[in-house]
């Protein structure tokens, strides 16, 4: 009898069509060249093609192990507390971490470092009130938490969109980052890495699922952790390794002289400040992707371990920038290579979010500023991976099966869903980028976690800890966090002006947070407390239910397997 060979079968074929094809676009490259690239850069791109090819190596294996639902969503349910945990840092710290804090403090000092600490303040959250009760309580997606006792179709349906439109803010501005990264270094069209972009992610979603997409983001989080680590003490070492010779040079060539080191723009206003160290404190606890990662564990006790190693991680990231931004003041600020014109009171070459890669170039020459450049893209195909399958995730299991079939779905027809939910994602990801190619994505970013901390973490939170939730107060309180978070962010100068070119905001602050989330609260208090429904009645009555399964986990293994 003849045996096919593996490669000839469905996924094989499409894992070496994405073979045959990458190279092609790359040798692209030096028939594209502009006056806005840069000379390509083969260090990055042969750098980038074995990170390509291990992780399409991965999808092939990974395909053969994606055979229920549980494993395409999950993983299973099989991976380890420190693994999940390194995939979480890897699905956390984007190509906004690297590239856009180290040019925070680059060019704003320690207002860059109290952006950080907002950004880690949630993880102890995560760690204390949310990652035992998720792993318990959850199968695929946070929505199973917050239908648990409510009314699945409209719950759902919430959650489902409130996630969809954190994802595609958050996607489209990892798009456009990507797009403007690759026509940087590579030396390809924008529209181009767009669709390389597009085409990978899909191919690691819909042939891998959550199995492919924890190794990309694994063997990512190492390569980040290795290349910055790398950066930063080859920089270091050029101060002697004493912070305080840093620092001394740092605030004798840096434009805010002294002030480097003090609270500045960033604190100016006390109420933004607060609104968005809320935004981003509460924001990481509503992010679907990330709260998926928690149902890919075996235990409650391997979700708390995931939490406390992707801190530490996060926090040893987190100070590694600090220092690349500190260093970057003295080696790239100061040296006129980094400038258009050689001329250091102009602007530096790529744009400011460039620093990082012009720190690794002048730390280690074009082999480190490739590696990093290959780093750098693979962050975003690892972020972007995990976005799309929290995004088809939403669709296929809380809209498709759980709304429209009401639970009557084999499935394989739920992952056929899923798998097409992600390319049509993919499609949509790719135009968005298209459409955004010249705007300020910033206001994405803002919006993805306004949306995360002001509709998703209320709903969550009170679902998990408050008896007294019904599904009118959910209902009213979620869409009340999804719909002012957007306004607000809209009516801010951040879009209102500096986007739309009107000529005053008409809400006075660029971050919703402060507002918006405590009108969430009270909206899913109030309508809650006037709901006095027999359903009502049940839904609290279901409270202690809920509460002995958050506590022992008692029935989460045969939720998780059916």
């Amino acid at each position: 009898m003849t045996r096919t060979p593996p490669l000839l079968s469905s996924p094989g074929r499409v894992l070496a069509a994405a073979l045959l094809c990458l190279p092609a676009l790359a040798l692209a490259g030096p028939d594209l060249g502009a006056t806005e690239k840069q000379p390509l850069n083969l260090h990055a791109i042969g750098m980038f093609f074995a990170f390509v090819l291990m992780t399409l190596g991965i999808t092939y294996w990974a395909a053969g192990r994606s055979k229920s639902a549980s494993d395409f969503y999950t993983a299973g349910g099989g991976i380890s507390g420190k693994q999940n945990g390194l995939a979480i840092a890897g699905d956390f710290m984007s190509a906004a971490t690297l590239l856009g804090l180290t040019a925070m403090i680059y060019g704003q000092g320690v207002d860059g470092y109290i952006y950080m600490v907002a950004f880690f303040v949630g993880w102890p959250i995560i760690l204390f009130l949310m990652a035992e009760r998720l792993r318990n309580l959850g199968k695929f997606t946070f929505a199973d938490i917050t239908a648990y006792r409510l009314n699945q179709g409209q719950v759902r349906t919430m959650a489902a969109i409130s996630s969809l439109v954190v994802v595609c803010f958050y996607l489209v501005a990892q798009m456009v980052g990507a797009g403007q990264l690759i026509k940087l270094l590579f030396g390809l069209e924008y529209n181009v890495a767009l669709v390389i972009v597009g085409v990978l992610m899909m191919v690691y979603v819909i042939f891998g699922g959550m199995v492919a997409t924890t190794w990309v983001q694994i063997i990512k989080a190492c390569m980040l952790l290795t290349g910055g680590t790398a950066i930063m003490l080859l920089a270091f070492s050029q101060f002697g390794f004493s912070f305080e010779t840093l620092t001394n040079r740092a605030m004798e060539v840096h434009k805010l002289g002294p002030n480097l080191l003090a609270s500045g723009s960033l604190l100016a206003d006390p109420v933004t400040a607060i609104s968005m160290g809320l935004g981003l404190m509460f924001g990481i606890a509503g992010l679907p992707h990330i709260l998926m990662r928690f149902f890919t564990v075996t235990n409650a006790k391997e979700a708390r371990k995931s939490v406390f190693y992707a801190s530490g991680i996060i926090a040893f990231f987190f100070h590694v920038i600090a220092f690349m931004g500190l260093c970057s003041i003295v080696l790239v600020g100061t040296d006129p290579q980094f400038f258009e014109g050689g001329d250091v009171a102009g602007k530096l070459i790529g744009g400011g979010n460039m620093v990082a890669l012009h720190l690794a170039k002048a730390a280690g020459g074009n082999l480190l500023l490739g590696f990093l450049s290959a780093v750098a893209f693979a962050t975003i195909l690892a972020v972007v991976a995990g976005l799309a399958l929290a995004g088809a995730s939403a669709i296929s299991h809380d809209l498709y099966a759980r709304v429209i079939m009401k639970g009557n779905v084999s499935e394989e027809k739920e992952i056929r869903v899923s798998k097409m939910a992600t390319l049509g994602l993919g499609v949509v990801a790719v135009l968005l980028g298209v459409a955004f190619e010249k705007m300020n994505v910033a206001f994405m970013v803002a919006l993805a976690f306004g949306v995360a901390s002001c509709a998703n973490f209320p709903v969550l939170l009170m679902s998990m800890y408050w008896r007294g939730l019904t599904t009118r107060g959910a209902l009213v309180g979620g869409y009340t966090g999804l719909i002012s978070s957007v306004l607000f962010v809209v009516f801010s100068k951040s879009v209102w002006v500096d986007v739309l070119g009107n000529a005053a905001p008409l809400f006075p602050y660029t971050q919703p947070a402060l507002f918006a989330m405590p009108l969430a609260f009270l909206c899913i208090y109030v309508f809650s407390k006037l709901d006095n429904s027999e359903q009502a009645r049940m839904e609290r009555a279901a409270f202690d239910d809920q509460y002995v399964r958050a506590q022992t986990g008692v029935g989460a293994a045969s939720a998780a397997a059916h």
